[in-house]
């Protein structure tokens, strides 16, 4: 009886210790019991055993059952010295038990939580991954969750976005992230109490991990300024996101319904003059001061680029004088015609309304040739070079001095009457699919 109770003792106290409750092990105690009475000889096919929870009593008793499974006959069959075969048998099964019922506590804690944000000591990082020691468990920080140039030093405390949370054989697998827009938008809840109070939301995010960020925020309370409530006193509290975020800047600005409003403050700090919206095509093509353009635009294109992100729309960014030239090109007048060869060789200039074909001496001399450096059909043709004969079938031009044919009209770089590019990527800016955009 001391013994069963010094075994209750000792049940109890691992219990406290690894947070499992007595019951689980008094089942994991009975399952390897069960198993261990088996082995003896003469054992009933079907047996159960019992654990009196506050004597420490162990009993074994065999089963007959029906064809039905039900229980027919019982008998107490616990064998003299099964204290001892007990002790030898249970210790590694309850030891396994105790095992699993940690993963799986460490599993429920964290299980769910996608999306939360948990702060670690970094413990190890080489070219694969970076562990977070996060008390109980460990995460890992994959290198494609990881910010370009980020130097992760041993022992650091670094804040981390959690993606994924597996269950393996070896306890929970937790997946975080340092490159998530969701990663800023758990940080400004730290620091901001009116987000995480839910007066002030944010609305969308896009981010160029490392580099730069742009949020749009909401005020569900007219007396409260959502962009000031951000940035806080003096900038306190957005200094502290990019302090976490390693000096990564970030844009912080006011949302709205209004999609031409909305991409106007998107391109902040910019100043936009006016926006036309294309919703078929879903483009949103921007005016500026012609001193705004590099500034809408941003190294790179990065500040075209995030405010598409943001709002789910392509911008496409062209200033005051490039605006002005396109118009002046599309209305200009053009004579309509092409180049044939005479069966002397001669290129001659035919008008497409009819009338007699011109030379090329005649053709540059007359109200139908257009200035140097613009063809009828698009393509840039030097005067000079058709006068020597350099024109082939077509309107072509093969002389060296000449220049290629017939192009888009939006493609033709060296005619004064074209505009240069309003920013990267052919001028339009587009959000990629991927990306958190205003709803």
């Amino acid at each position: 009886m001391k013994d069963n109770f010094a075994f209750l003792e000792a049940l109890q106290q691992i219990a406290r210790d690894k947070g499992i409750s007595v019951d689980t092990l008094l089942d994991a105690l009975a399952n390897a019991l069960v198993a261990a009475y088996k082995r003896t000889p003469g054992a009933a096919e079907e047996a159960v055993v019992t654990v009196d929870p506050d004597s420490g009593d162990i009993r074994v008793y065999g089963q007959e059952l029906d064809e039905d499974g039900n229980v027919v006959r019982e008998w107490d069959d616990t064998p003299k010295d099964f204290g001892r075969i007990a002790a030898q048998t249970a210790k590694q099964v309850i030891l396994q038990r105790i095992r699993e019922a940690e993963r799986d506590l460490k599993y429920e804690e964290y299980a769910g939580r996608e999306g939360d944000i948990v702060t670690g000591i970094i413990q190890q990082s080489d070219n694969r991954y970076t562990l977070l020691d996060l008390g109980k468990v460990e995460a890992l920080l994959p290198q494609a969750e990881q910010v370009p140039y980020e130097r992760y030093e041993h022992g650091a405390r670094l804040k981390a976005y959690i993606v994924e949370v597996r269950k393996t054989t070896k306890g929970p697998q937790i997946v975080v992230s340092r490159t998530h827009p969701g990663l800023i938008k758990r940080l400004f809840e730290l620091e901001v109490p009116e987000i995480s109070s839910g007066v002030v939301e944010i609305k969308a995010a896009a981010r160029e991990p490392g580099h730069r960020t742009k949020i749009a925020v909401w005020s569900n309370d007219s007396n409260v300024d959502p962009v000031g409530a951000c940035v806080g006193a003096r900038g306190a509290r957005v200094r502290m996101v990019t302090n976490e975020l390693r000096g990564e800047k970030v844009d912080i600005v006011p949302y709205s319904d209004e999609p031409r409003e909305f991409v106007m403050r998107a391109l902040q700090p910019a100043k936009v003059k006016e926006v036309h919206l294309d919703e078929e095509t879903g483009t949103a093509t921007v005016i500026v001061h012609d001193f705004q353009l590099s500034l809408a635009i941003g190294k790179e294109g990065q500040n075209a680029r995030l405010a598409a992100r943001l709002t789910g729309w392509r911008i496409d960014i062209k200033s005051e004088s490039q605006l002005a030239e396109e118009e002046a090109y599309a209305n200009q007048e053009w004579a309509e015609g092409e180049w044939v060869q005479k069966e002397s060789g001669e290129m001659v200039w035919q008008p497409a309304e009819g009338g007699e074909a011109l030379s090329a001496e005649l053709w540059a001399e007359s109200d139908a040739a257009p200035e140097d450096g613009a063809s009828t059909d698009g393509a840039v043709i030097d005067s000079a070079a058709v006068s020597d004969g350099a024109v082939t079938d077509g309107g072509a031009v093969t002389d060296s001095a000449a220049v290629a044919p017939a192009a888009p009209a939006e493609a033709v770089t060296e005619s004064p009457g074209l505009p240069e590019p309003a920013a990267v990527d052919a001028g339009v800016a587009e959000p990629p699919s991927g990306e958190e955009a205003a709803p």
